[in-house]
């Protein structure tokens, strides 16, 4: 039977393996020096004299090339290993960079930037496919917070490091971003396990018989749980796309904007572990349900009259959602994969995220000029398909079955 003590924050994190804390660690690394999204449009328009529409047609590319970078960082983590794929993609992903600050034309900008955001990705479901390899199950929801956790350090503080750098240089800028994915790659080079040498077992012959992402889309409930993760990211976007419009609307400055953003950082910060320490003991079907709700009714919370108090309270209320839902939501594909499937699992779990994220801002966006505050009442809606969808597409095991003893993995040097 585990314990409390067995999945707190502090045992998991101490008696992780080495290559686990090496990984957050690489990962934390690598987001602090995660430039390239955050300052594309700045840069096109102020450094290469490229319009607005020409600048936020490359960044709209590079999230595309992410996307299918993630899909295919699927395929190749199970292929070559989460080792060689983590490696693979911090080293294009360095060269990549570099390459657009030098590039002379904007065909080639786009290319480069959508090989960028393709290789870039590559390391996502590698890294996350390790963590459920390495992790013991009862452990797993933890210690995907403690990689949420990471990633959202890194990438609060990559801004700021990026303003400081393109005080100086914007060459410095795509150095740092550089030299950050190649620290993540030396990472990978020391502490990640290799690929373990292959057996006489029948298991992975017989998998073959399932060619790639097609063995995935066999599974019906897990398609099921892949619509959620698209529609998570879609109508989460919504506080980056139509909250700024509607506080705009109503009267409010950018601050009050920037003030309810940073509000949901600093909870997610500051509390999402401590709240994963709770919720991991629930099945991961009734953490996904509660997540939806809340993150359905804080949006359509926004539908209400009442200024900046309702403002906070929804943006309260689907942080919630966030901090209760997340690390499960992302650790689930793990959960639910076949050993010789897992790259793919994860990687369509992501690339669906993924996707979710490029389009919900667009729907959001149609639906604010279309119907107004109405669009809340939308995300309500959808909240509630998703907590439908994970009703019947998630195992109902519970998330914590597995002993504490449970054995890691074996590791090959």
């Amino acid at each position: 039977m585990t314990t409390a003590e067995d999945t707190g924050i502090w045992a998991t994190i101490k008696e992780a393996p080495v290559p686990v804390k090496a990984l957050l660690v690489g990962i934390f690394v690598n987001k602090l020096g995660w430039f390239l999204q955050v300052f594309l449009v700045l840069f096109l328009t102020t450094s290469k004299g490229f319009t607005d529409v020409q600048a936020g047609t490359a960044l709209g590319i590079y999230g595309g090339g992410s996307v299918l970078g993630l899909i295919i960082g699927g395929s190749l983590s199970d292929k070559v290993g989460p080792r060689a794929a983590v490696m693979i993609s911090m080293f294009g992903m360095a060269g990549f960079v570099l390459a657009i600050a030098y590039v002379p034309s904007y065909s080639s900008v786009l290319v480069v930037v959508a090989l960028a955001g393709a290789v870039g990705q590559f390391y996502r479901p590698a890294s996350a496919a390790l963590l459920t390899e390495l992790t013991p199950k009862h452990r797993q929801v933890m210690i995907f917070a403690v990689y949420r956790l990471a990633m959202n350090l890194g990438t609060t503080a990559a801004p700021l490091i990026g303003a400081a750098l393109v005080a100086i240089s914007w060459n410095l800028l795509f150095i740092g971003e550089a030299l950050a994915a190649l620290a993540y790659a030396a990472v990978a080079i020391v502490a990640l396990p290799r690929r373990r040498t292959a057996t006489a077992d029948p298991e992975p012959v017989a998998a073959e018989v399932s060619v790639g992402y097609l063995a995935v889309l066999r599974d019906g409930r897990y398609v099921l749980f892949l619509l959620c993760m698209f529609i998570n990211a879609a109508i989460y976007m919504q506080y980056l796309a139509v909250l700024p419009l509607h506080m705009k609307a109503d009267g409010l400055s950018t601050w009050w904007f920037s003030a309810v953003v940073a509000l949901n950082g600093l909870i997610v910060i500051t509390c999402e572990l401590l709240v994963t320490k709770v919720v991991q003991q629930w099945q991961a079907r009734v953490v996904a349900i509660t997540g939806f709700v809340l993150l359905g009714g804080g949006l359509a919370f926004y539908a209400l009259p009442g200024g900046v108090a309702i403002f906070v309270i929804g943006t309260l209320l689907w942080t919630l959602a966030e901090i209760i839902g997340g690390p499960t939501m992302f650790a689930y594909p793990g959960m639910a994969a076949p050993k010789q499937l897992l790259g793919r699992y994860v990687g369509s779990a992501h690339a669906m995220f993924g996707l979710g994220s490029a389009v919900g801002p667009f729907l959001g966006v149609w639906l604010w000029n279309t119907t107004g505050t109405h669009v809340w009442l939308w995300c309500g809606t959808a909240g509630a398909v998703a907590a439908v969808l994970a009703y019947f597409g998630m195992q109902t095991a519970a998330v914590n079955t597995i002993p504490a003893s449970e054995p890691l993995p074996s590791e090959s040097s």
